[in-house]
């Protein structure tokens, strides 16, 4: 019995909140991956994956200037599953948190969603 309470409390120890950065995602391809973007576009975002804001290799922790210009409009922590599932309509904030990190300029002086639209990553500093 002692053994499986020391597990259930490693287990319990290790697991995180089930936060939403797969649900930031999501709406970040029905976004971005529309009939729009070019075939190209399309694999290059799918092979960048989480590095469309993260930098590689780094800690997930480590943001890219795109992820850093996301995070100042979103925050995982008020897009938890359990809030989104409570709140449906919660998604419309990712959605427009995701369209003011857009705006903003990339180090080379371009909007990042000009960026997408061209068909381009969006960070220059993500070490893809």
């Amino acid at each position: 019995m002692k053994r499986f309470a020391a597990l259930a409390l490693i287990v319990g120890l290790m697991s995180s909140p089930a936060f939403a950065t797969g649900e930031f995602a999501k709406e970040w391809k029905g976004l971005y991956q529309t009939g729009d973007a070019s075939p190209e576009f399309t694999k290059a975002a799918k092979s960048a994956g989480c590095n469309v804001c993260h930098v590689k290799g780094g800690k997930k922790t480590e943001r890219n200037e795109y992820g850093k210009a996301v995070h100042e409009f979103l925050d995982k922590e008020d897009y938890t599953k359990d809030k989104l599932k409570a709140d449906p309509e919660l998604v419309k904030g990712i959605i427009e948190g995701l369209k003011k990190a857009g705006e903003k300029k990339s180090s080379d002086g371009k909007a990042f969603a000009e960026k997408i639209k061209a068909n381009a990553l969006p960070a220059t500093d993500s070490g893809l």
